[in-house]
């Protein structure tokens, strides 16, 4: 089990082929709305579609609530959710045993816990858990008027035309949502979406995988959110972020300010309606690791996925020799795309633990 969180905290369980996955919400004030059908919309945004850039695993990820959320309101104890787990097949793993898959954690986790299947916790079917728990988290940061929402920037090398940073218009968020979610990429240029398609399809195509870049945003976050030093937002989002499967990097705000001077980089103070806004939002809505009222803004990187039907080069660690490896199972060319509601599960329970950190969100009642 893994637990995230300091108030608002998360403790997940179960492996990718084992009977169940699930996770503990502890810190969730009573009296919160939130229904099943809210949970599942988000594990249905992470399910792989009917295409062409996506794993064949088809399980049903059907959200049970065990405890914790009675007539569609929190109840103020620990809230259990969990999914059965339908689709499993581990025969393809069976002439993998003790052949490390390269970029894999298999050589890792055999090497630390001596037990071949360990491996199984690290997977992307983990992220389900944070879904289901980013579904609560959200819920709660609405009722403060705070919305996320991510989307790809980039797949290999495809660049979106439009991002935070480039014809980005924070009143079009209900627009963009659509868009996103009306492409297999979850890109907000439709054009752009296109492109990244094709190139997944032919890295499929090729027995090979591609990564990118996942964008995020949440709007209407309070000044105050995070400490200085240690315990800074920027440095929670790092750690959060970080922890999704196959992250390579998070950047905060603008990554090319390190190629600026800082007259063009700095965000200039001005008042509207009797509040401090910045003229920009360059360093991506946090100021000395606490949040500044702007949004925040994050880009995380994926590598491209490790597991590819390609034949590679391994070490047998039972013969201790080297070996070929050829990986069939079912695998997605591309995670950046089923990765977009994770990003956005992981920013909301940084950003709902903060919220009770800071005292914004009371611990007793909504």
């Amino acid at each position: 089990m893994d637990t995230f969180g300091k108030i608002f905290k998360i403790t997940t369980y179960g492996k990718s082929h084992g009977p169940e996955i699930g996770v503990r919400i502890d810190g969730c004030p009573p009296g919160l709305e939130i229904s099943l059908n809210e949970i599942q919309h988000e594990l249905e945004r992470r399910r792989p579609g009917q295409t062409l850039v996506t794993t064949r695993r088809r399980e049903e990820d059907r959200v049970e609530i065990l405890d914790g959320i009675i007539d569609g309101k929190t109840t103020g104890e620990p809230i259990k959710l969990r999914i059965l787990n339908k689709d499993v097949d581990l025969k393809s793993y069976e002439e993998l045993k003790y052949k490390p898959r390269p970029g894999n954690a298999d050589f890792t986790w055999f090497r630390k816990y001596g037990d071949w299947y360990a491996f199984d916790r690290t997977g992307g079917r983990e992220t389900a858990c944070r879904v289901m728990a980013g579904a609560v988290a959200k819920k709660l940061l609405k009722k403060h008027n705070i919305d996320i929402l991510a989307y790809s920037i980039e797949i290999v090398g495809i660049r979106s035309r439009i991002s935070y940073y480039k014809d980005f218009d924070l009143t079009k968020i209900k627009e963009y949502r659509k868009v996103i979610e009306s492409n297999p990429v979850g890109c907000i240029d439709v054009e752009s979406a296109k492109e990244m398609e094709n190139v997944i399809i032919k890295a499929k195509e090729e027995g090979d995988s591609v990564g990118g870049v996942i964008e995020v945003v949440a709007n209407g976050v309070p000044v105050g959110l995070g400490e200085p030093n240690y315990n800074k937002l920027n440095a929670a989002l790092y750690f959060g972020l970080g922890s999704i499967p196959a992250v390579t990097g998070i950047n905060i705000g603008l990554f090319d300010r390190f190629k600026m001077r800082g007259s063009e980089v700095n965000d200039e103070f001005y008042i509207k309606n009797g509040e401090v806004k910045t003229k920009t939002n360059y360093c991506g809505g946090i100021l000395g690791g606490i949040s500044d009222g702007m949004p925040i803004v994050a880009s995380v990187g994926f590598k491209p996925t490790s597991s590819i039907a390609k034949k590679q080069h391994t070490v047998d660690l039972e013969k201790v020799e080297e070996t070929l490896i050829e990986i069939k199972g079912r695998h997605d060319p591309c995670i950046v795309p089923r990765a977009i509601p994770v990003v956005e599960a992981m920013m909301a329970l940084i950003l709902a633990d903060h919220m009770l950190l800071a005292g914004y969100v009371s611990k007793d009642s909504f």
